[in-house]
């Protein structure tokens, strides 16, 4: 951004105009993103912290005194407020490898196991009943993990169609197994 466009977009914020302060935000925000992330090294992070630093600038730009100024008070803004970011976050436990070896992952019970393996035969069983078509959408986005965009490019058709077929084959199965009560 040119200098004299900066300190003109600069003194009409100052002035409390939304407009320009938001050209500076779209001409400024790769650079304290950039200087977010390479502290905080997690984008979504960075992010977050962008947004906060821009409100923070408009909160604080009237005390700016010297509009050409403002690039480099915009980017130690952003990196006191990364700086803060990293010391006030929790601290990590380190843990030894072996430590969590004797704890249990497995706590579903025998019966539960019964019980979801006799809701699965009854779910495939539902399917089974179901049309092609309607078997084929439900297990490409449930069993097989397929999205919609997924499911458009193999079957030839577009996603509101694939939305519409899944919706439908929800509800025919649900018709087809009848009183069936998940536990």
């Amino acid at each position: 951004m040119e200098d004299t466009r900066m300190i003109e977009l600069v003194r009409l914020a100052q002035d409390q105009d939304r407009e320009a302060f938001g050209l500076l935000v779209e001409a400024f925000e790769p650079t304290v993103y950039s200087i977010t992330l390479r502290r905080l090294r997690d984008a979504s992070e960075a992010r977050e912290l962008t947004q906060e630093i821009f409100i923070r600038a408009m909160r604080k730009i009237g005390q700016l005194r010297e509009p050409e100024r403002f690039a480099g008070w915009l980017r130690q803004i952003a990196v006191r407020m990364a700086i803060n970011r990293i010391v006030r976050r929790p601290k990590e436990a380190l843990v030894e490898s072996g430590t969590f070896d004797s704890i249990r992952a497995d706590t579903v019970s025998p019966v539960d196991k019964v019980l979801k393996t006799e809701q699965a035969e009854q779910v495939w069983s539902g399917l089974t009943r179901l049309k092609e078509l309607d078997r084929d959408t439900l297990v490409a986005f449930y069993i097989n993990g397929q999205s919609l965009q997924e499911m458009s490019d193999s079957f030839s058709s577009p996603i509101g169609t694939i939305k519409r077929r899944l919706h439908t084959a929800r509800n025919r199965l649900r018709d087809v197994m009848g009183d069936f009560q998940p536990v």
